[in-house]
């Protein structure tokens, strides 16, 4: 490797200044008392907005890094001001709830911080090397997280979160072990030149089906989901709402750099997979969400589900023609699942209560299904914005979610897939069934729901509900940027 240059910090820019800014408000929370911690989340998210300012600067530009082991492109860029946004978002709906919830300590914002520019790398790696690295230094944080209450489900989340990443992780680590065997090199591009001149083969296949299976499990795809609505049940609802969002953004994200880079020439081999892989986590998330009565699980299966439909994107990434609609399409429904899933758990910590201390250990209510009834009476606002979610997971207009299937399907049935489109619209109008199951509870069940009336919660809630309506009228703009931010 030849000696760094300036032009290698300046390709990696973003994700250094959130590193750096992360170390320094790790420092500066010693220095602020217990009971202003609201300090320590403006500083986190300062250091976001500041990194998202400047990643916008970066749009359009091209480079490498590093002897070529990290990219600055249209399609990492893309990926960076996404993480971000969810990055503001976490700490938006995290700040009050945590309050609320007795563990306001300094440490979450500069956890997250970490895990945030993990994700920023992630999206920018060129090299297997980076990507082990950067699902590292995003997971580590999260694993934290996950069990920050120190209640017993908290704990049960954090350590199940943890030993079953780590079992992934050994996966990737094979996998990329195999790669290297079978081509000589952790390069993607230089993978790509190897399995082009026919020195690949079964090595490379099986060392790719082991990086699918750890990517599988960061998106929580099946038969790698089993994690999940445990995890995001036991954790608290701030965290769930950041894991569930920025971690499948990074986690889809890696698996179309390294798959569309490194493994075009294996597509063949891959394809079959991939398709199963993403029709049976449509069946698994919405069949399975149909009998959840806990708002967190439907939500964790919600995820699931959605996974499925975003690795559609990913079914027809041999095919040239059409790869260029494909990693738009999944692109677009990242940035429509963002806005859609924090504006729903946006609501879900709105109702969400502590009963006692919840480092003792007890329990919480508001997150049945049946604590949303009569929640249209005396909080229309917060109802309608809950429908506007609920509709726009399932597809159904005016919402950006519906806008954001029809890409999807477009790119599949464009592949040839018409079967896996199919799937993906019976598992949509299934999805309606429990989606809807919350409407019907909000407007046409009697109840006396109370909420939490917090500045950041109703930020999220306003803006994602106004945007995905909005942008579903004018989606031409996002499509085109996403578009512009094709691999190369």
């Amino acid at each position: 490797m030849t000696q760094p240059q300036f032009t290698d910090f300046y390709t990696i820019l973003p994700f250094t200044i959130l590193v750096v800014w992360a170390c320094l408000l790790l420092l500066a929370d010693l220095f602020i008392p217990k009971d202003r911690k609201g300090i320590t989340a403006f500083l986190a998210a300062f250091g976001l907005a500041g990194t998202m300012g400047y990643a916008i600067t970066q749009v359009g530009l091209s480079s490498m890094g590093f002897s070529g082991m990290v990219f600055l492109d249209g399609f990492s860029t893309y990926a960076n001001i996404l993480l971000l946004i969810s990055g503001l978002l976490g700490i938006a709906v995290a700040y009050g709830y945590n309050q609320r919830m007795g563990i306001e300590r300094g440490e979450y914002y500069t956890l997250l911080l970490f895990s945030v520019s993990g994700m920023m790398l992630m999206a920018q790696a060129a090299d297997l090397i980076i990507v082990f690295l950067a699902l590292e230094l995003l997971s580590i944080p999260l694993y934290v997280l996950a069990a920050f209450t120190r209640k017993l489900e908290s704990e049960e989340a954090g350590v199940k979160y943890f030993l079953l990443g780590a079992f992934a992780t050994g996966f990737v680590v094979y996998g990329t072990a195999l790669v290297y065997g079978a081509t000589g090199t952790t390069s993607l591009t230089g993978i790509f030149l190897s399995a082009s001149n026919g020195t690949s083969g079964l090595l490379l296949t099986i060392g790719a089906a082991l990086l699918l299976v750890g990517f599988g499990f960061k998106v929580a795809a099946v038969p790698f989901h089993m994690w999940t609505p445990d995890v995001y049940q036991g954790a608290p609802t701030s965290v769930t709402a950041f894991m569930s969002s920025g971690a499948k953004i990074a986690g889809f994200v890696a698996l179309l750099r390294v798959f569309a880079t490194a493994f075009p020439s294996i597509s063949a081999d891959m394809t079959d997979i991939l398709w199963a892989m993403s029709a049976i986590t449509m069946i698994v998330g919405n069949f399975i969400a149909i009998s959840q009565t806990n708002i967190k699980r439907l939500l964790a299966y919600s995820s699931i589900a959605h996974a499925g439909y975003i690795l559609m994107a990913f079914v027809p990434y041999g095919n040239k023609e059409v790869m260029s609609i494909s990693i738009a399409a999944g692109l677009f429904y990242l940035l429509t699942y963002v806005l859609t899933n924090f504006g729903a758990w946006a609501v879900v910590i709105s109702l969400e209560k502590a009963e006692g201390n919840p480092s003792t250990g007890s329990g919480q209510r508001g997150l049945e299904l049946s604590d949303y009834s009569g929640l249209a009476r005396k909080y229309p606002a917060l109802a309608a914005a809950m429908a506007v979610f609920m509709l726009s997971f399932i597809g159904f207009p005016p919402t950006l979610g519906m806008v954001g299937k029809f890409y999807l399907f477009r790119a599949v049935i464009a592949g040839g897939f018409n079967g896996l489109a199919i799937i993906g619209v019976v598992t949509s109008l299934v999805s309606a069934y429990y989606y809807l199951r919350v409407v019907v509870n909000m407007y046409f069940r009697e109840g006396d729901p109370t909420i939490e009336r917090e500045p950041g919660l109703a930020f999220t809630t306003m803006v994602t509900a106004v945007a995905t309506v909005a942008l579903s009228f004018v989606p031409q703009w996002l499509f085109l940027l996403a578009s512009t931010a094709l691999l190369k």
